[in-house]
């Protein structure tokens, strides 16, 4: 079997990737483009002439599209930039894998939804408050007007094994926190919006096995699914954890209790029963899962 994977490079492709990988019945074609490291092709998914005749050529089982630009501030600073990726590739991933008779999976997000009645069904109607929403929402509806077989997989905020903390917006707030300890820096880190995170490796076992039951099944999977981690947090929770693991002081973070920059849900929480009825839905603890992941960058 042969997957053909976007974003491949990326904070959750990787996890995918390397799941994908350590099957012997799966061949694995990863794509990157800024990040290409041994084992991917560097292709430009803009490039409509240049992933068409790839997909022809590697004739792939699958498609699992993770490229995007999943921060909110950068899709606000060039939504045209963000627009091309985040919906015209998906578009054009979707009109090609429909011409080669071949399942998608996009991975979308919980921003879809404007966070004031959680927790939302699949089939809730979205209603995004930034353009970062509004345009995965784009995706999403590219992506099934090609062809409704294919899968959607909404998701939380994500964190899991970075090459730099500033790759997930969780592993983010030890830079803060860290700062702090040493000097009278205040760190100042919302605890308005409510959040849901997921390990990497989670969605990655779940992506797994959507796709098994897809080819296994393929009438039976398909439409929009949801997961998202177990506990709710805001930021300054997540920091609080991360100082109560690493026994590192509170005293200089304060918590803010409203919103700057860009306009985010205030709760996300999306409803995850047909996962679970798949019995395919995995939860590492936010604790456990931070503890492991930062212990090395705790350190440095």
């Amino acid at each position: 079997m042969k997957l053909f994977l976007t974003g491949a490079s990326g904070l959750l492709g990787r996890s995918i990737y390397e799941r994908f990988l350590n099957e012997p019945d799966w061949t694995v074609c990863g794509i990157s483009f800024k990040r290409t490291s041994p084992g991917l092709t560097k292709l430009n998914l803009l490039d409509k002439d240049a992933v068409t005749n790839l997909l022809n050529t590697v004739c792939p089982d699958v498609i699992v599209h993770c490229a995007a630009e999943r921060f909110p501030d950068k899709v606000e600073s060039d939504p045209q930039a963000a627009y091309d990726l985040n919906v015209g590739v998906s578009a054009h991933l979707a009109d090609v894998a429909n011409h080669l008779n071949v399942p998608l999976l996009y991975i979308s997000t919980d921003y879809v939804f404007n966070g004031d009645e959680s927790p939302y069904k699949e089939t809730d109607e979205p209603s995004p408050i930034n353009e970062y929403g509004r345009l995965k929402l784009l995706g999403e509806k590219a992506v099934l007007a090609a062809n409704l077989n294919n899968i959607i997989l909404r998701i939380p905020v994500l964190y899991g094994p970075v090459e730099n903390l500033e790759e997930s917006a969780i592993t983010y707030l030890l830079i803060g926190l860290k700062k702090c300890q040493n000097n009278n820096e205040l760190f100042k880190v919302s605890n308005y919006e409510l959040r849901n995170p997921s390990s990497v490796d989670d969605i990655a076992h779940i992506v797994f096995n959507l796709v098994g039951k897809k080819i296994a099944s393929s009438n039976d999977i398909s439409g929009i699914y949801q997961w998202c981690g177990k506990e709710m947090y805001t930021k300054y929770d997540m920091v609080a954890k991360m100082a109560k693991i690493f026994d590192m002081s509170m005293e200089q973070v304060v918590p803010v209790n409203g919103q700057g920059g860009v306009k985010r849900p205030f709760n996300t929480q999306l409803d995850v029963s047909r996962i679970n009825q798949l019995g395919i839905g995995t939860h590492t603890n936010f604790e456990d899962g931070i503890k492991t992941l930062l212990a090395s960058w705790n350190v440095k």
